[in-house]
């Protein structure tokens, strides 16, 4: 029939029935199956074509069954009906329409070809199988995917036919058809005689039974959806290399990730090499010219031990122009080369090693995928097959490409991050102390580790020698992380060391470096947005003679005492709240401490965890302090590894540990001074005694000139009382006077006839340093000299 005859309308009754019951169209169909015209029944209810009853509502969009019509002769006629619902359209309104075939198939005849299209001339592959799971049938287009005719292979199983593993599980699946009686689908990924490559097959398997529902065989139709199975697997591949490549932000890691997704998906081995960057820390240098140099970075094969690989890890590799690698990137684009084809004859020729390495494991194809991001190359991920047959196609190079771009974001994130890290590292070594400084009040010990994935932070401690041999001990943390935390956290620790060189008490200290930290919020916040800026920090002054401890926190963790004979307990001191708030109060706590106590100072990276509580990182801080030691050094070293997790630390951590000493009595002499320049004389001379009796006769002179005018000074210019007191150790003389005057002294340039003013300027020369501190009760003028001769 051509296409532009009309339809036989006539073999098919149909009848449209609108939504109230009414016949609306009737063909000729229905007329040639009840009689009726179209005339005598459009328009009328459709009940009156039923020889009893009414017609049936259904209940869905489809209906089917046999009801008794009458014809238009008067007898009776059951039809089987089958009914549509159609909802309503622009040109007409929802109806059903009701068909029934006027010519229904009977026995064909053996020659008939439509009696056999369905099995020999069908496009699908169609196997057919007997109760012994031998073949029966095939037809044409089985008989191509096989690779044989039937005649030669009626009467094998399909394990023997196909030979291979897959065969024998197709085969399973169809015993179990055979027993159940149940149809099954089965989906496989294999090469058949009659391929060159493999296919991706749906094998669907149904029960052949006879005029009695006995099971007879098993019909096997074998459907090819490989482009469906690539489509999907490459789908797959592409969210596994979201998800697995770029876990951290490591360039190695992160490289060898991009491997490791493509084998043996894409390749049977593949490296990854890298170019260095250049000294600036940028990116690598640009235009890219041959020969090219690469660094490994990782490489995988579907080989346990990677044999193939030429370069190990870590080696830098020259590669030539010739090379599919320097070709990819001189060219900026994905590079196809193949063994059989001559390719890479003259690279191979040049290089004896690689080529030995091709014949042996048969390498037969390459893809050079240069790796950029950004508008900069970073690399190039060459992957090789040798097990797998077929070349690269189109498809697995667009593949390839988009792998690669995901990967090569998170190498140049990667990189970018280490090289931020790198300098806040470096600016935080170079404003964290190089040593600690030693003092004759404390032996000090400390560790700093930067945070491993969220970069380093603003964690900080110091030890400050102050005055009358104290020592000031001080560990603060800058909120946030990076630059921005390490360049604030520089400038809070200068503050510290400024404000504890003219010897604040420690919650004066905070109430400074509480504006300060407001006055960088301000700076920071543009609008003067405050909370910008946020730190901790804990202050303490240590004084050896008084063997007295002055404290005060602003929101930070508290530190830990060990008594030398004694359990570790938490200072408990007031809180005070964190640096930035302004106006809010600080408070200063003090306690005795007994020489040889040890006094620990930590930031919260130490003791937060995710996987603990504060409380049970300050228990476990407490058992590590438990265990009696010597050295500061392995107490470090032990709290380190008994608090923080293996792989790196998720927060900054700063430790600090001081040993007190206690400077013995006889090492302190202390006069009271009457306000009568006449007994300066007395005060020289018991002065030079006391020194004579600590063996110090050699600073004798030098001494009794210091104390001669500081005591005039402080008699002439003070007020009452005023004392005198000389501390030593082995290396310093500390001389000091104190009056309740709250006037500092301060250097002043005398002229050649003015008579005095040249006492200060006199003690300044004489000393090693010298200067004031204001007390409860007034001020303290002091100056150091030092007993050791210099080399």
């Amino acid at each position: 029939m051509s296409p532009h005859e009309p339809i036989d309308d006539a073999a098919t009754a149909r009848a449209v029935i609108d939504e109230h019951g009414t016949l609306v169209e009737w063909n000729a169909g229905a007329r040639r199956l009840l009689g009726w015209p179209a005339a005598d029944v459009v328009g009328r209810p459709a009940d009156e074509l039923l020889a009893d009853g009414s017609l049936p509502v259904p209940a869905g969009p489809r209906w089917d069954g046999t009801v008794p019509l009458r014809h238009q002769d008067g007898h009776r006629v059951r039809v089987w009906l089958l009914a549509h619902h159609r909802p309503p359209s622009e040109d007409r309104p929802a109806h059903w329409l009701v068909v029934t075939p006027l010519e229904p198939g009977g026995p064909r005849s053996p020659d008939d070809p439509l009696a056999t299209a369905a099995l020999t001339q069908s496009p699908c592959a169609v196997a057919v199988y007997d109760e012994r799971l031998r073949l029966n049938r095939i037809n044409d287009a089985m008989a191509e995917v096989i690779g044989l005719p039937e005649d030669r292979i009626q009467g094998l199983r399909l394990s023997e036919i196909g030979g291979k593993a897959q065969s024998e599980e197709l085969e399973e699946h169809m015993a179990d058809v055979l027993a159940t009686g149940r149809a099954r689908d089965v989906q496989t990924y294999m090469r058949t005689g009659g391929e060159a490559g493999a296919h991706a097959w749906l094998a669907r398997m149904a029960p052949v039974t006879d005029g009695h529902g006995r099971v007879r065989g098993v019909c096997l139709a074998a459907h090819d959806f490989t482009e469906n199975y690539l489509s999907r697997e490459r789908l797959h591949l592409v969210n596994e290399a979201s998800v697995r490549i770029g876990s951290t932000l490591d360039v190695t890691r992160t490289a060898q990730e991009l491997a490791d997704v493509c084998v043996p998906a894409l390749g049977d081995f593949v490296s990854v090499d890298l170019l260095d960057p250049d000294e600036e820390g940028g990116g690598p240098p640009a235009p890219i010219t041959a020969p090219v140099g690469l660094r490994r970075a990782a490489h995988r094969s579907i080989t346990p031990g990677d044999p193939e690989a030429v370069v190990k890890p870590g080696h830098l590799e020259l590669y030539p122009a010739e090379s599919p690698q320097a070709a990819s990137l001189t060219a900026g684009r994905t590079v196809v080369a193949s063994v059989p084809s001559g390719d890479l004859d003259q690279w191979l020729s040049r290089d004896t090693k690689r080529s030995a390495r091709v014949r042996e494991h048969g390498i037969h194809s390459t893809m050079s995928v240069p790796i950029r991001a950004r508008g900069l190359t970073l690399g190039v991920a060459v992957l090789t097959r040798f097990r797998r047959p077929d070349p690269f196609t189109p498809d697995d190079v667009l593949l390839a490409e988009e792998i690669t771009a995901r990967a090569a974001v998170c190498v140049d994130n990667a990189r970018r991050y280490s090289r931020e890290r790198e300098t806040a590292l470096a600016l935080q070594r170079s404003l964290l102390p190089r040593g600690l400084p030693r003092t004759p009040a404390v032996d000090a010990a400390s560790r700093y580790l930067p945070a491993a994935r969220s970069g380093v932070g603003g964690d900080w401690f110091d030890v400050i020698p102050l005055s009358g041999m104290r020592v000031a001990l001080c560990v603060g943390d800058v909120v946030g992380h990076g630059i921005q935390a390490s360049a604030t956290m520089g400038r809070l620790r200068t503050a510290v060391r400024t404000l504890a060189d003219i010897d604040l008490a420690p919650d004066e200290l905070l109430t400074h470096l509480d504006d300060l930290v407001v006055r960088l919020s301000e700076e920071a916040g543009g609008e003067g947005s405050p909370g910008e800026v946020g730190a901790t920090c804990l202050y303490a002054m240590y004084d050896p003679v008084s063997r007295r401890c002055a404290l005060a926190r602003a929101g930070h963790p508290p530190p830990v005492l060990v008594p030398p004979k004694g359990a570790p307990r938490q200072i408990d001191m007031p809180a005070g709240p964190p640096l930035g708030f302004g106006g809010l109060p600080f408070e200063s706590a003090e306690l005795d401490v007994r020489e040889g106590s040890v006094l620990g100072f930590f930031t919260d990276g130490l003791l937060e965890h995710r996987e603990r509580d504060v409380d049970a990182g300050q228990a476990l801080l407490l058992d590590a302090l438990a265990i009696s030691t010597e050295s500061l050094e392995e107490t470090c070293d032990r709290i380190l590894h008994a608090l923080l997790p293996p792989g790196g630390v998720p927060d900054d951590v700063a430790l600090l540990l001081a040993r007190t000493r206690g400077l013995p009595a006889s090492q302190v002499a202390t006069w009271d001074i009457p306000a009568d320049p006449a007994l300066v004389s007395p005060i020289r001379k018991q002065v030079v005694e006391q020194l004579d009796s600590w063996e110090l006769s050699e600073a004798s002179f030098t001494a009794e000139l210091v104390v001669s005018e500081l005591v005039t000074n402080a008699i002439r210019y003070g007020s009452q009382p005023i004392r005198l007191r000389l501390i030593h150790d082995a290396a310093t003389l500390i001389c000091e006077v104190s009056d309740a005057s709250h006037t500092a002294p301060h250097l002043r340039r005398a002229k050649t006839w003015d008579e005095g003013g040249r006492g200060l300027l006199l003690v300044a020369q004489l000393t090693q340093r010298w200067g004031s501190r204001h007390t409860a009760q007034g001020k303290t003028i002091w100056a150091e000299l030092t007993l050791l001769d210099e080399d």
